[in-house]
């Protein structure tokens, strides 16, 4: 979440309005079943398509706080790996007073966050591009873009680099447990960066998730119904 100008102290929090948004998803919105290295702080990330005014898609996506050491939050482990001009800017406090929200969520950023990590995606038709397989390379490509680009050395519009896992990098044959059920899945397990895998939702809904691979041993995979 990024913020620019001068807000007034009193000014909302726009989390409030992106889970009200959130509502429209014509499927439950799911994300990672509680975990004690998670945490869920309200970050959505939504895209609606429509016709007129008829909507044809809509995708809800769940960020989380990543804690390494939840015992113990004050620990050095938890924090983010943060550039000298980041850390300077988290530091300095302006003269001008500040929505508490706010303050929260510059706090926020000290730590890492797995953006966007869990996304149900609807569509009100079938198409090759609403395909569980199409939409976890989409999904993957995203964060593969956006929270790893520099390290997979990719230019900022290459979004067809052979760096980027495709089609034949998607592997069926996986379970993925959803509200205590397990589905049929996919996953994409060949990229040095991030896993991801998928399933199609009994409701007509897609569920994919895309984590660092880094971190895949503090994440318990399982999904359920965002509450």
């Amino acid at each position: 979440m990024q913020f620019a100008g001068v807000l007034p102290e009193d000014a909302p929090d726009p989390r409030l309005d992106q889970a009200e948004r959130a509502k429209e998803l014509p499927v439950p919105a799911r994300g990672f079943v509680p975990q004690r290295s998670l945490e869920d702080d309200d970050s959505l990330a939504l895209t609606v398509q429509q016709q007129g005014e008829t909507m044809v898609a809509m995708s809800v996506s769940v960020g989380y706080l990543l804690w390494r050491d939840p015992d113990d939050r004050s620990d050095p482990v938890n924090l983010a790996d943060l550039d000298d001009h980041t850390r300077r800017s988290l530091d300095t406090v302006p003269p001008w007073p500040r929505p508490a929200w706010l303050i929260e969520q510059v706090e926020r950023m000290r730590y890492p966050r797995l953006s966007e990590a869990v996304r149900t995606s609807w569509h009100a038709e079938s198409s090759e591009r609403t395909t569980p397989e199409a939409l976890l390379v989409d999904h993957a490509r995203h964060i593969l873009m956006n929270h790893f680009r520099e390290r997979a050395g990719i230019d900022l519009h290459e979004w067809d680099s052979p760096a980027f896992p495709g089609a034949s990098a998607v592997r069926d044959g996986v379970s993925v447990r959803v509200e205590g059920s397990d589905l049929p899945g996919i996953e994409i397990d060949t990229d040095p960066f991030v896993y991801a895998v998928g399933a199609a939702l009994p409701d007509g809904g897609v569920l994919t998730a895309v984590v660092p691979r880094d971190e895949l041993a503090l994440i318990d995979l399982e999904f359920d119904v965002r509450r």
